[in-house]
Formats: C-alpha cells, structure tokens, sequence
C-alpha cells in the first residue's frame, strides 16, 4: 500500500494534466493564431493542482501554441505555497483556490499588496464507496460526523459500520473550503496521519483502496474530482438532497459553493502594457471567461 501511494504522489503535472485531456477530449479547441503574449513574455502563472488544466487552456489561448505543448509547460506548486510564491516575488500570476487561514496570516506577515479577483465557481464535494446506501447526507450530519458526534454509518442511514473520516492537511486548498463552507467556527476531530493525505489524489486513492470497504469518507473540490482524478468504486455524495454536478454548480442549488481566484502583485497592474497586466485583463475579459469554459470550469458572469 505504502509503495503504491508513492508511486501516485510521484505523478507530475503533466501527467495530471494529460488525464484531464483525455476525461475533456470533445471540449479541446485548435489554437485560434492570435497571440497576446509570445511564450517569451509570458508571465510565471502558478495556482491549485485543481486549476492546472485552467492553466495550461489559457496559456494556448493567450500564446498561440497548441493545448499539448500548454499542458507540458504548465506546473504549479498547489495552493498554499503559490500564494506566498506570489507575496514573494516568485511567482506573478495565480489561477488559485482560496488560502487557509494559516496562508492568510502568513501573508499579513509578508505585507505584499495583492490584488485578488473571483473568476469562476467550485464545490465542496464528498466522496463515499460506490458500496455504501448513504445517497445523501445534510450539513448538520456531516459536522456531526467531522466533530466526532456520529461515528456510525447507521446512524445517517446506512450500514451498521464505522465512519472513516478522511481530511485534509489544514494548509491545503480543500481544507481551506472545509472549514469555511461546512465546518465555519467549529472545529473537526483531530485525524490521524494515515487519515489525512497530503494529496488530493491520495486522499481519493485511499478512499477508493481503504479495506476494500464502504466505511471510508472524504472530500475533494469537484473538478478535480470530477474530471482530473476519477477513481471507480467512488460516488459523490448529495448534500442537502443536492448532488454536485456542473448543472447544479452553475445555477446555485448545491450548497457547498466556493469562488476560484485570479491574483497578482498590485504593483504589476501599474504598467497597462506589461505582460502581467496584459493577461491579468485578458483572463477577465470575454475571451478569457470562454477560455476557461473551453478548460470545461464554470465561470463568473
């Protein structure tokens, strides 16, 4: 087990990448010639492991370069540490979740001015075995059962087991979206390590291998899950009689909502015609909201 975990926190970006590709093959359009920024001026774009398809559309439609060569330049340091990358000068650009609360004061810390725009629209998701007759779960039980007040599967429905409740570590991105869309001022059971994944797909290869049982819930944002990291044997769960799809993301009827943001250094947007700034606009513009459709994200109209 501890070898196979290994072999997938090894993956690389573009590996991630080429999935992604494949889930979204039908939305992949043929670069349209037009060039924004020559690949010599783009700028240093980093962001969320969820966001790197985003990524990588948006460096071919602003380049001109094809999606395959896109995706093979595109990386990212995943949320947390793009963040302060961007407050530190080492990155210039952020296609990113919201930070947690430890990146946000390590920012204050930091003092950089960032200017900081939602683009598009995520969820919140859980995630539970394809096995277990849980269909859905309310808000009030799942704080239940991340604050440890319910610990059996028969308590919400299902099959008289213990819930494994998997998290997340407390600087990553979902985490982040964990406490503030569901847990807010109340705090979740102390997980173990082996319940409390580094990565995003980790966390749903646990959950799809976990004694090969339906005990095991976790939670995931629902693009990633969705179309970058599918794992069979794993079903969303409804929230609130709700299940997350891109229907119910768009029109508002699933609870668990969160915003994705565009952030640069606000000193960058000073100079109209610097590259920073140049593609700061584009990504806010019509072009850049059909780009990131293009991506297959939701955005902000």
């Amino acid at each position: 087990m501890k070898k196979f975990l290994a072999v997938i926190l090894l993956l690389t970006c573009a590996a991630v990448l080429a999935a992604c590709n494949e889930q979204k093959q039908e939305q992949v359009a043929e670069p349209s010639g037009e060039v924004l920024l020559s690949l010599a001026e783009y700028p240093r774009v980093d962001g969320s492991t969820a966001n790197l398809p985003m990524m990588a559309q948006i460096m071919a439609d602003v380049t001109g370069i094809s999606l395959a060569e896109a995706e093979q330049l595109t990386s990212c340091r995943k949320t947390a540490d793009a963040w302060l990358a961007l407050a530190q000068g080492d990155a210039d650009l952020l296609l990113v979740y919201e930070a947690a609360e430890v990146t946000k004061q390590q920012l204050a810390e930091i003092g950089t001015e960032l200017t900081i725009e939602p683009i598009g629209r995520d969820a919140l998701v859980f995630i539970v075995n394809e096995d277990n007759p849980v269909q859905s779960l309310t808000q009030e039980q799942l704080i239940g059962i991340y604050t440890g007040e319910i610990t059996n599967w028969s308590e919400v429905g299902g099959a008289d087991l213990p819930i494994v409740a998997f998290q997340r570590p407390e600087e990553s991105g979902s985490q982040s979206l964990f406490m503030k869309l569901l847990m807010q001022e109340r705090q979740p059971m102390d997980a173990p390590t082996e319940f409390r994944p580094a990565e995003m797909g980790g966390l749903i290869e646990q959950l799809a291998s976990y004694n090969n049982s339906a005990d095991a819930l976790g939670y995931s944002v629902f693009y990633y899950a969705s179309y970058m990291y599918q794992q069979p044997g794993l079903r969303f769960l409804a929230v609130d009689g709700v299940l997350p799809s891109d229907e119910s993301i768009a029109d508002g009827s699933y609870p668990l909502l969160n915003e994705y943001y565009l952030a640069v250094r606000s000193e960058d947007l000073a100079t109209e015609q610097g590259a920073v700034s140049k593609l700061y606009h584009w990504i806010l513009s019509e072009a850049g909201k059909q780009s990131i459709r293009q991506a297959g994200y939701i955005p902000l109209d």
